[in-house]
């Protein structure tokens, strides 16, 4: 009976032994595998910078009895996202962004009519060849997501363009001089871009450019981008990008412009105000006439839209 006791308290302290290690050894790996995840969380964290706005801006007004004149109602909504995923690691750096736009107004004296449409995507790739400057490639993309249309007069609207006509390609190889994460300047003096207009009602009238009946258009010439993203002041952000472009094959002295400012002010956390300023000089655009001379030729196009709505930050 005693040897049975002894040996029963042998095979018990065994038991106990093997639990205690097998919990030891499943504690070590919970820790290592804990380690290892927030190693993995540290390194992403470190080499990827990722982060973007959403913007919803509704406007509304009426009108009753009212001497002064006016729409009896009025009705906009404009919503707006900007993205942006960057990476970097040594002397590699690859930034991407995604800015798009829409916006619809409606009158009861005009109707429904399109405020903004934009879509404007970038991927930019740099390596550091000295402190600051990096040789890099850029690809752009900018188009828009429905029909648009011109408005001669208050009954009737000329369809101008939509997705895809006109589209913006560009493909770039430069120097990128980049001193901090607020500002970048983007030289080349080889660039391709194509000019895109699938609509085959568009591409008949040579729309945008492209030869008649055609819908690309290749062009080869200079490129300059200049980007600037700062807070000018608390709760006030100011985000411009200049885009310039000469054409070698034609009339490379008429340079096409493309700039857009967004100042963007932020109430409280769902709160902000927004105001956005396009400008675009385009010498193959000529559908804009002149009413002095009633000679058709491009023009400075200039969009302004101002917005007070919800935001989102992540």
């Amino acid at each position: 009976m005693k040897k049975f006791n002894w040996l029963l308290m042998v095979c018990l302290s065994v038991g106990f032994a093997l639990k205690a290690q097998d919990n030891s050894m499943k504690k070590l790996r919970e820790e290592t595998a804990g380690k290892i995840k927030n190693a993995e969380k540290d390194t992403t964290g470190r080499l990827w910078k990722r982060g973007g706005n959403f913007g919803l801006m509704f406007n509304q007004g009426s009108l009753t009895n009212w001497a002064a004149g006016g729409d009896k109602l009025s009705l906009s909504l404009l919503a707006t996202f900007n993205g942006f995923a960057n990476y970097k690691k040594g002397r590699h750096n690859w930034d991407n962004n995604v800015d798009l736009a829409y916006g619809y107004v409606n009158t009861t004296s005009l109707g429904t009519r399109k405020s903004d449409d934009r879509i404007d995507m970038t991927s930019k790739y740099g390596y550091e060849i000295g402190k600051n400057w990096y040789l890099s490639g850029l690809f752009n993309l900018r188009t828009q997501f429905s029909e648009g249309y011109l408005y001669p007069s208050d009954t009737t609207r000329e369809f101008v363009s939509k997705f895809f006509a006109p589209a913006y390609i560009i493909l770039s190889p430069g120097i990128d001089f980049k001193p901090n994460d607020e500002f970048s300047l983007f030289m080349s003096p080889f660039t391709g871009r194509w000019v895109v207009v699938m609509d085959d009602t568009l591409s008949a009238k040579g729309s945008y450019g492209v030869d008649t009946g055609k819908h690309v258009k290749s062009e080869f010439g200079a490129y300059i981008s200049a980007t600037w993203n700062k807070e000018i002041m608390k709760n006030v952000t100011y985000k411009t990008k200049l885009e310039l472009f000469s054409n070698y094959k034609h009339n490379p002295g008429n340079i096409d412009i493309f700039w857009t400012n967004i100042v963007a002010m932020k109430v409280n956390k769902w709160l902000s105000a927004n105001v956005s300023l396009d400008m675009i000089y385009d010498d193959d655009v000529r559908v804009f006439e002149n009413k002095e001379t009633g000679v058709m030729g491009p023009r400075l196009q200039i969009k302004e839209v101002i917005g007070i709505g919800l935001t989102a930050k992540f």
